[in-house]
């Protein structure tokens, strides 16, 4: 496994609130082990930063492409972040 750490900002669009999107994220980047945290957005979209080793980083941005159950996920807009210390939480 690289060794190679990365960390990247989303904004999730689609039926993403009121749909458990945040809890799910957070249970699939402790199991990635990848740090970060998500959020709700007022226009309705869900943000999220992952920080990690690079693998498990874009192994947990493929999950949320799909989302939990009751998700619809139109679309993901992905950038470059900084890092943000350690451990995964659930935001505002």
């Amino acid at each position: 496994m690289s060794t190679e750490r990365k960390t990247i900002r989303a904004v999730i669009r689609g039926r993403v609130q009121g749909v458990s999107y945040r809890a799910w994220t957070k249970k699939r980047a402790d199991r990635h082990g990848v740090a970060g945290w998500v959020r709700n957005r007022p226009d309705r979209t869900v943000e999220a930063l992952f920080s990690g080793p690079a693998e498990a980083v874009e192994a947990l941005l493929a999950e949320c492409r799909r989302g939990p159950f009751a998700a619809r996920v139109d679309g993901i807009e992905v950038t470059e972040a900084d890092a943000e210390g350690e451990g995964f939480e659930i935001r505002g």
